[in-house]
């Protein structure tokens, strides 16, 4: 199978002033919809915002029945789940890197605020990684869900952590023309990642 690719940049039109406004929500099977909603309203003090249930997936046609639940945080976003009676289960992750980078990062207000969810947390047996620093950036501490979707509550510790896109377009292109160039001289990707990693790693201290 051929893989798609982007067109050149340069052919590429330029987004015309649209961007999101908020977060909506984001959505998740569960097989336990009760416990799940237990957790996000009691655990994780959400307001259970709104159901759906029916017979057909209204965007793609698909027909089975199902159960849609959405759980409303203070600034409004929600998270959402889906649960269909006889849904077998996930197949497993290839690399556990899949465990550890997919996950939703729910902000807390402080550094305090952290430290509470953890404490709280832990008294009700759920196992808490952090509070983890990350460069001075963020402060974050990480759980999973009863579905063991990998949560994160994170306060940031930079006003502006946010708001580097200079920096960011430059690491981009960093990382994306080492991979080219290792691809190219037939060398092996990783390898020549970690040499970038290593380099700027003293813009962190």
């Amino acid at each position: 199978m051929n893989e798609l690719r982007p067109a050149p940049a340069a052919s590429r039109p330029a987004n015309p002033g649209l961007t999101p406004q908020m977060l909506n929500h984001a959505a998740y099977v569960t097989h336990d919809v009760e416990a799940t909603a237990d957790f996000y309203t009691r655990v994780m003090g959400m307001e259970l915002a709104s159901t759906i249930y029916d017979d057909t997936v209204p965007s793609t046609g698909d027909a089975f029945p199902y159960f849609h639940i959405f759980f409303r945080m203070a600034d409004g976003s929600t998270v959402a789940f889906f649960e269909a009676p006889g849904l077998p289960e996930k197949a497993a992750s290839t690399h556990r890197a899949y465990d550890v980078f997919e996950h939703l990062a729910m902000q807390a207000p402080d550094r305090a605020g952290v430290e509470a969810w953890r404490d709280w947390l832990v008294s009700n047996g759920i196992e808490v990684i952090g509070p983890v620093d990350h460069k001075g950036m963020l402060l974050s501490i990480y759980f999973h869900d009863p579905n063991g979707i990998r949560l994160e509550i994170t306060t940031p510790l930079e006003a502006d952590w946010n708001r580097h896109a200079g920096q960011g377009r430059a690491d981009l292109e960093a990382w994306v023309e080492t991979k080219k160039k290792a691809e190219a001289e037939g060398r092996d990707v990783n390898e020549a990642l970690l040499e970038l990693i290593r380099e700027t790693r003293k813009r962190y201290g």
